[in-house]
């Protein structure tokens, strides 16, 4: 069905895509295992109680780096190198300062803060520990995740994955001498997290200052405009990632009113496996997302096709195999994480088997809108991506448990990914009559000038 060379391609771009997105989910699933073994079930609720928090920071992040790449780039390319290293120095120093000044009110306001995403009075002290821990390295979330992307932009994806590689390791090893050698509990593993973090920062920060780099840091005189051109490039990129903790805490507070604290445990190691599944999904997405593109510009459509439907057939495939593992395999992973013994593990593993039916549907909307956006179709693209991830299954969970209860909430992804695969159909229809009528304008243009 597919060519040889086609197929060969499309891993050359997609593996490496998902494996990086498998360490982070894993070194986050590997954390929470410490802390579920360490403390116990309610740390364990309060760290994915506190998860928004993190997610804001990075979407915090995503706001700047993503600009700054572009724009940096671009200069790059104009042959505008000193330019452009005044506006990486500009982006740094204006993530850092902002990041500081996020912390300094979180933490003139942390009660509040915990009040807000959640926590009750039996995980409040472990909330407020993990957000109070994580604030103070705020700054180090924001810049690090800013140097790593323009490490990229720079010409040196190697020194990203060295960073990015290096975090996850000092998390982990960190986790257990913090959280199971030191019985330091949740704000050890907050800390763990932080230093983390720290490192990778270093690691790139030792790259910008050392030696003759694209990229380095330079006096610089203020420069508005290039902010006014940074901050809109990266807004979607940080709804994205806001979008994700949105649903983290509209899911926790959707489970507090209709299940208990005990769904709270369940649903945390439940998001350990739906992440891990969607980075899965968009790993093979942004494996075919430049190759779509590449083929646009060139005007093989044709071969467009042919990728997505390959990257289709691979995510609907992985999707399959998910949905087993779960089925079959739940008893295994929540042992892992509560043990043999839990009251919870009979409720969680029946929790997970109504959920992981997303995880067949997931795959599908998410690759159709990577491939919205590599044919620059934001009508399409845009409206899909911010329905699955935030929008109908915000909907989803304030109408589903009011009619089924309990089962409501697990069901909820499953009905928002099936509402918005129905979107995509109608979006995909829509793309293949313009295609069509193009293609028929082409070739009538086309005979008409063979006839003259």
């Amino acid at each position: 069905m597919f060519a040889p060379a086609l197929v060969k391609k499309f891993l050359r771009f997609a593996v490496p895509s998902v494996i990086s997105m498998w360490i982070f989910s894993l070194y986050t699933m590997v954390d929470g295992l410490f802390v579920a073994k360490g403390v116990g079930e309610l740390a364990l609720a309060s760290v994915n109680i506190a998860a928004p928090c993190t997610s804001a920071l990075f979407s915090l992040g995503m706001l700047f780096a993503a600009g700054a790449s572009t724009v940096t780039a671009i200069l790059l390319g104009q042959g505008k190198q000193e330019e452009a290293c005044c506006v990486f120095t500009q982006n740094i120093l204006t993530v850092t300062v902002v990041s500081v000044a996020a912390a300094i009110l979180t933490l003139l306001n942390l009660d509040r803060v915990v009040a807000f995403l959640g926590a009750t009075p039996s995980t409040w002290e472990y909330v407020r520990q993990y957000v109070a821990i994580i604030a103070c390295f705020s700054p180090f979330f924001t810049v690090s995740y800013n140097l790593e992307v323009l490490v990229k932009t720079g010409g040196a994806p190697h020194i990203s994955t060295i960073g990015v590689t290096s975090c996850a390791l000092t998390n982990v090893g960190l986790d257990a001498l913090f959280v199971l050698g030191f019985g330091w509990g949740v704000w050890g593993a907050a800390l763990a997290t932080g230093i983390a973090q720290v490192i990778s920062t270093l690691i790139f920060l030792i790259y910008f200052v050392g030696g003759k780099r694209r990229l380095a840091f330079r006096p610089f005189r203020w420069n508005g405009s290039a902010l006014r051109r940074i901050l809109p490039i990266g807004l979607a990129d940080a709804v994205t990632e806001l979008s994700a903790g949105a649903v983290t805490f509209l899911f926790n507070h959707a489970i507090l009113r209709h299940i208990g604290e005990g769904g709270l445990v369940s649903y945390t190691v439940i998001a350990y496996l739906n992440t891990l599944v969607l980075m899965t999904m968009t790993g093979i997405a942004q494996g075919m997302q430049p190759l779509v593109s590449y083929h646009f510009g060139k005007g093989e459509q044709q071969t467009c096709h042919r990728l997505f439907a390959l990257a289709l057939t691979t995510s609907g495939a992985l999707a399959l195999l998910s949905f087993f593992l779960c089925q079959v395999g739940g008893t295994q992973v929540f042992t892992l994480f509560l043990g043999a013994d839990s009251a919870l593990l009979a409720d969680s593993v029946q929790a997970l088997r109504i959920f992981s039916l997303s995880f067949l549907l997931l795959g599908f909307n998410v690759v159709s809108a990577a491939f919205f956006a590599a044919l620059e179709r934001p009508r399409f693209s845009f409206p899909l991506s911010t329905g699955r991830g935030l929008v109908v299954i915000a909907g989803c969970l304030m109408v589903l448990p009011v009619i089924w209860g309990q089962n409501g909430v697990w069901l909820a992804p499953a009905v928002s990914e099936g509402l918005c695969l129905l979107l995509a159909v109608v979006f995909l229809l829509a793309y293949f009559r313009d295609a069509c009528a193009e293609k028929e304008k082409s070739f009538s243009s086309l005979s008409q000038d063979l006839s003259i």
